[in-house]
């Protein structure tokens, strides 16, 4: 009877624990997207740009005016222009686009997949080059390799990314010739390659068709490579400053003591202990290439979410620059809780607390 009541016990309290991560994840999740949801409908308000005269145009009548204006709800008190913004957003009404005349959500769905193509090709990467250059500096600490790691990653952070784009581009495709024209697809498959999933090098490797698999890589191979420097410099950093704090921890002494390889204690037990915050730190990196592509886009024109939000701008379509900023906020957080719930569900340590 006693054991029974200990088992039942703690059963109620891992329940009632698993309650209230799972309260207190939604109650973040709804207070983050809440001030994801001010920010933009506020920058929509205090940017000297009239969503009305941006419709209209300038030389309308002001009884015209007055009726968009009404019908729009802009001469409501703020408050209620916000809480009517809550509900058009959480009932997937973005606006329709000024300069595309389409919804706004179909524009974005149209345009994300190309971001979300370019921004997981540079963070894999960054991924596949980073961790080994931060292993590498970490294992030969203050050695002129561990300074040249520190190099590079201090000039991937330095280094404006729309100058080194331009760079890159003058060198690699006007002297070179060694990558393809700015934009995502030769005009020559644009209208005879059908795309299953939008990722055009997924679907064209997936329907076998090489010669668009080989076009579309010689298009996001340098834009890809300069985000996955931006992100290398970031994951490097993290995985030097990782390892060498994992270095320090008594089992390493141990498992040299036992005689391990130094190989083998680097990769089998170092690295795997490190690798359960780098977790965060990729996604994080994810997130930031996400959202942080729009000088990329612009550069290379490249048909995603970055170029729309800024051709959006210079055309005053508000409607499409804060639905725009809207989606790329919500992946970014999404990608933060996704990668705080594998922080905790890959470490032990967080899970008894």
């Amino acid at each position: 009877m006693t054991v029974t009541a200990s088992t039942a016990g703690r059963r109620r309290a891992r329940s009632t624990k698993i309650l209230f991560d799972v309260g207190r994840f939604l109650v973040v999740l709804i207070t983050t997207y809440l001030g994801l949801l001010a920010v933009t409908f506020f920058i929509g308000r205090v940017i000297p740009i009239d969503p009305v005269l941006a419709i209209l145009g300038d030389r309308a009548p002001a009884s015209a005016i007055a009726r968009v204006r009404a019908e729009m709800g802009l001469d409501l008190p703020i408050w209620q222009q916000f809480l009517i913004y809550i509900r058009q957003i959480l009932s997937g009404d973005f606006g329709t686009s000024v300069l595309t005349t389409n919804p706004v959500l179909t524009d974005i769905a149209r345009v994300f997949p190309a971001t979300l193509e370019l921004a997981t090709f540079g963070t894999l990467i960054g991924t596949i080059v980073g961790i080994p250059l931060g292993v590498l500096a970490a294992v030969k600490r203050d050695t002129l390799i561990d300074q040249a790691v520190r190099l590079i990653g201090l000039i991937g952070y330095s280094i404006p990314i729309f100058w080194l784009a331009l760079l890159c581009l003058l060198l690699f495709y006007g002297k070179l010739d060694w990558v393809a024209f700015p934009g995502r697809i030769d005009i020559a498959y644009e209208y005879t390659f059908t795309p299953i999933t939008q990722l055009f090098l997924l679907d064209a490797i997936l329907q076998r068709e090489w010669d668009v698999a080989w076009d579309v890589f010689r298009h996001i191979v340098l834009p890809g490579c300069l985000l996955g420097y931006v992100s290398l410099a970031y994951i490097s950093r993290m995985t030097r400053s990782f390892m060498l704090t994992e270095l320090g921890q008594e089992y390493v002494v141990a498992a040299r003591a036992k005689g391990l390889s130094e190989r083998r204690i680097i990769w089998a037990h170092v690295l795997r202990n490190a690798a359960v915050p780098l977790v965060t730190v990729i996604a994080l990196s994810y997130a930031g290439l996400l959202e942080g592509s729009v000088l990329t886009e612009t550069v290379f024109s490249w048909p995603g979410v970055g170029l729309y939000i800024t051709n959006s701008l210079q055309s005053a379509d508000m409607n499409a620059v804060l639905g725009g900023t809207l989606v790329i906020g919500s992946a970014f957080i999404a990608l933060n809780l996704l990668s705080d719930l594998l922080y905790r569900t890959l470490d032990p340590r967080t899970r008894a607390r």
